[in-house]
């Protein structure tokens, strides 16, 4: 979850947007993350975070989401994955964000049950700029290869409050941690594919009977 450790200067993050793309510089003494989003991608992915299984599950939210996305990260990795995955989140969402701009014309609402072998996994998002996370997904070890299983839930927790998005995540069953952890991201993904969608009888309009998403 995330916390007040961190102190990070104004300048230490910067932010550029596009259209429906974004880029963000953040900075901290345990991480320093590069990101860039294009929502109207094709789902190409340029990922180096130097934590193996993280970047495989961030090149398959890429794919399935079809949003672009690079992610350049470096964090204090000698102490372990728990930094650089929870900031990683921290700053996709954030671009995320700022890449929606006022959310006019998108369908906003998703929801998606994503069978990964064994494993099964609802997840369900209101785009609506505020931030809260549901997630019920229980591993049976601590560690896929060298990835701390818990760290699945700070990344959801850290990417929902900085995107803005109401998420729900639950695996319904599975008994094998990759696959659970895989159907997580992959259900993300197609979630975010839909709810990003322009919906065009509704282009130009907040999807929000008060006329603004987030206030």
């Amino acid at each position: 979850m995330a916390s007040g450790r961190k102190t990070v200067s104004k300048s230490a993050v910067r932010v550029s947007a596009k259209g429906r793309r974004a880029s963000i510089k953040r900075t901290t003494k345990e991480t320093d993350i590069e990101v860039a989003v294009d929502l109207d991608g094709k789902g190409a992915s340029n990922i180096a975070t130097g934590i193996g299984f993280f970047d495989h599950m961030l090149d398959l939210l890429a794919r399935h989401s079809r949003i672009d996305i690079t992610v350049k990260a470096k964090g204090d990795l000698h102490i372990d994955h728990h930094h650089t995955t929870e900031d990683v989140g921290i700053a996709l969402g954030q671009a995320v964000k700022k890449a929606l701009g006022d959310m006019k014309g998108i369908t906003r609402y998703a929801n998606v049950h994503m069978p990964m072998d064994e494993a099964l996994t609802r997840v369900a998002i209101d785009v609506s700029g505020r931030p809260f996370l549901v997630f019920k997904a229980a591993f049976g070890r601590d560690k896929v290869g060298a990835f701390d299983t818990e760290l699945v839930q700070e990344w959801f927790q850290a990417f929902a409050m900085n995107a803005g998005v109401t998420l729900h995540v639950e695996c319904l069953y599975g008994s094998n941690d990759h696959h659970i952890a895989e159907s997580c991201f992959k259900g993300l993904a197609r979630a975010l594919r839909a709810a990003f969608t322009i919906d065009p009888r509704a282009a130009g309009e907040v999807p929000s009977t008060k006329g603004t998403l987030g206030n």
